[in-house]
């Protein structure tokens, strides 16, 4: 390790032993109030980022470099097949092709229509080279999901799929859970689009269930997609697991670490270009506790507006359109020391794709036009 190095990974340490973790406080069931982030750590990072392994995860099959050899799903250059192929052997890109941007959470609780998700799909695919997106928020009509299946398949996109908590309580959690999965097991196409299911959001965060609860949870998922091939991880904040001591049997669990990276909630933030000492800390304590896995930052971005849940907590902190872009170039900017993670390293999703379905966070505006230049790399 070099000099420099070192003394950086010393600051850090101090640094993050000073963050102050912010509460948020949750809007409607339409949209969550987005949580802090870059909180406290616990324990020092025994890899940093820029020292990471670059290891491929197990659930990968093929192998390719920059954003994917056009021989694996979903590659930039990969062509859809006519039809189904018998099975998922040597169809999803290697691990250390998945870094970079990756592409938009996408909030679902409008039900967006089939024709609808067609055309979003399209664009965010072509216009801005994505291969995925992130579902957020829940549509619990039946068969939404086949049309989310049918619009991913053809356009090329995969999809991290989610099991939606909400805000008010109850077990209605446990009815989409269930549907997901016999969606995935009774639409052909589901297994071949569907890179992930994730338990969220933030489900240690708010609170919804205890810790090793959350990772039986997992595990019995787990076991009912095992057949099929498709893994399952939990959408979460670095402070959700501190906050509960850890929560180590969850990160054992899971099989991807799905990220919540929220800077501007930091009581250290000041602007989105300069929140990368933020963004490390984060990402060096799951690199400390997540035993090499693959890891994604998917609930991820700076506001432009703010409102009732998204307030920050230092008043430096500023949300405006300035800010959000200052952020994706920061990370645009940092591709090849996140690239270095462990896992094959880090992919990161624009939160969200519109204004429309989640105030200030969007690429898009409520009019729909982009607020800015956003041709984030795909490879480094």
């Amino acid at each position: 390790m070099s000099r420099s190095l070192f003394i950086v990974l010393g600051f850090l340490l101090l640094f993050s032993l000073e963050l102050v973790s912010a509460r948020h406080f949750p809007r409607s069931c339409r949209t969550k109030g987005s949580a802090s982030s870059s909180s406290s750590s616990v324990q020092a990072a025994s890899t940093s980022v820029a020292a990471g392994t670059g290891s491929n995860n197990s659930n990968s099959t093929s192998s390719g470099s920059g954003s994917g050899s056009s021989s694996c799903f979903p590659a930039l250059g990969f062509k859809m097949p006519s039809s189904t192929p018998s099975s998922t052997d040597n169809w999803w890109c290697a691990a250390d092709t998945e870094y970079a941007f990756l592409g938009f959470s996408y909030e679902v609780t409008a039900c967006q229509s089939a024709s609808q998700l067609q055309k979003e799909f399209a664009d965010i695919r072509n216009r801005f080279s994505s291969r995925y997106v992130r579902l957020y928020g829940a549509c619990d009509k039946s068969g939404f999901y086949d049309d989310v299946v049918n619009a991913a398949w053809d356009n090329g996109l995969g999809v991290h799929a989610l099991i939606w908590f909400g805000f008010d309580g109850g077990n209605q959690w446990e009815t989409r859970r269930d549907s997901l999965i016999s969606t995935l097991h009774s639409n052909p196409k589901a297994k071949f689009v569907t890179r992930v299911v994730q338990f969220g959001s933030e489900p240690l965060f708010d609170d919804v269930l205890s810790h090793s609860a959350l990772a039986s949870q997992v595990t019995s998922t787990k076991q009912k997609l095992a057949d099929i091939g498709i893994p399952v991880t939990v959408s979460e904040l670095a402070y959700g697991y501190q906050e509960r001591g850890g929560a180590q049997d969850v990160l054992d669990a899971i099989d991807s670490i799905n990220i919540h990276m929220l800077p501007f909630f930091s009581s250290k933030a000041t602007t989105g270009s300069a929140a990368w000492p933020l963004v490390e800390t984060d990402l060096n304590w799951f690199i400390a506790h997540g035993n090499g896995k693959k890891m994604y930052f998917d609930e991820n971005g700076w506001p432009s507006v703010t409102s009732e849940g998204v307030q920050a907590n230092s008043a430096s902190a500023q949300a405006n359109v300035g800010n959000e872009q200052g952020y994706f170039s920061l990370l645009d900017s940092h591709c090849e020391d996140l690239k270095k993670a462990p896992g094959g390293g880090v992919g990161w999703f624009a939160h969200i794709y519109s204004d429309s379905q989640e105030p200030g966070y969007g690429i898009y505006n409520t009019q729909g036009k982009t607020k800015f230049t956003f041709a984030p790399r795909t490879s480094c």
